[in-house]
């Protein structure tokens, strides 16, 4: 296991790699270029700085979250191919600074989505929070201004951006289904494998957040079987999926552990972190602790340990604790006490 710790870049984190390098066990940074749109060729001179910021301490740079797929690709026109290009030339040149995994999802128009940033629990602590009764009766467009626009941070996946134009895109997905996502991302797969099999990087798809359709739209990486089927698509060791126990653990009847122990060679790169579900559909991201929450986070990692997992993984969504200001989910000290708490389980299991 090499443990890693996701960063957004001088300027546009309140996280110093300084900071980062004082948490015990981190190797990896997860890193991206946050200011290139969905279908860019990243530069490479924009990698190289990213590089030059993160050599001094120590770390490398093996895992990219993520390089946005576009649209087009997603809905499957005629101008996906030129966007599928783009995204072969920024495999090649990752490769000559030695990224290993490319963290990406193919959720149409939304990426991940919540009510609130900042749900304040029992002990004063904020986290993000769904609301399953406000999304079924809430306008996407309220929803985006709440997300988007409320903000200190840039906040990936509810870019201004790629919202702009978000009455056109929901016209463009009202014929799309869910065989067409399937039949959309296979394409987009068979493009790009073989060159992630020439330079070494493999692909890690990430589930949606949360595992059911939004809006109306499609959604397809959502429980065992369809990842299974994603899976089967191009059957390359080098497609494989970023295990979110957080996104998928949303849905209590999606069995984490067993998904663990029957994908461990497809997983590339694994969050690991905790959500409690309530009975109407609600929930809300705890600390990492399995007690805390609903995900069954030290079986998870036993499941991990048991498989010989030697990829990369990184808490993920954090509290925002101690009156820390920080990017909502992904402050300093709750991400630092979930690795604390992840390796404790792992160092029990090497006994």
């Amino acid at each position: 296991m090499k443990m890693a710790f996701r960063w957004y870049g001088e300027g546009n984190d309140s996280v110093t790699l300084h900071q980062i390098k004082q948490i015990p066990g981190v190797k990896t940074i997860v890193w991206a270029l946050h200011n290139m749109l969905a279908g860019e060729e990243w530069p490479m001179e924009k990698i190289l700085e990213v590089k030059r910021q993160v050599d001094p301490y120590g770390f490398n740079i093996d895992v990219v979250e993520s390089v946005n797929v576009h649209e087009d690709i997603k809905l499957g026109l005629p101008s996906r191919d030129k966007y599928i290009e783009n995204y072969k030339r920024t495999i090649e040149k990752l490769a000559k600074v030695g990224v290993k995994v490319i963290c990406y999802n193919f959720m149409p128009v939304f990426d991940w989505i919540r009510t609130d940033l900042f749900k304040e629990h029992g002990d004063g602590s904020t986290s993000l929070f769904y609301e399953k009764s406000k999304v079924d009766d809430i306008d996407p467009m309220e929803l985006v201004n709440r997300i988007a626009n409320n903000r200190d941070y840039t906040m990936p996946g509810w870019e201004p951006e790629r919202l702009e134009n978000l009455t056109k895109l929901f016209d463009a997905y009202r014929d799309v289904s869910v065989e067409d996502l399937f039949n959309n991302l296979q394409y987009f797969l068979e493009a790009i494998i073989p060159v992630c099999e020439e330079n070494d990087i493999k692909m890690a798809i990430h589930p949606d957040d949360p595992p059911w359709p939004i809006f109306g739209l499609p959604r397809i990486i959502t429980n065992q079987e369809n990842i299974r089927r994603v899976l089967k698509l191009v059957n390359s060791p080098y497609n494989g999926i970023t295990l979110c126990s957080g996104a998928l653990g949303a849905n209590p009847n999606n069995d984490i552990v067993d998904m663990v122990r029957e994908f461990a060679d497809r997983i590339p790169f694994a969050h690991v972190r905790n959500v409690k579900v309530y009975e109407n559909g609600d929930f809300i991201e705890t600390s990492h602790r399995s007690q805390d929450g609903t995900v069954d986070m030290v079986g998870i990692m036993k499941a991990y340990h048991e498989s010989g997992f030697n990829g990369y993984i990184r808490p993920d969504h954090g509290r925002h604790i101690w009156d820390e200001k920080c990017r909502p989910g992904y402050g300093l000290y709750d991400r630092a006490l979930g690795i604390m708490y992840l390796l404790g389980i792992w160092d029990s299991l090497e006994q």
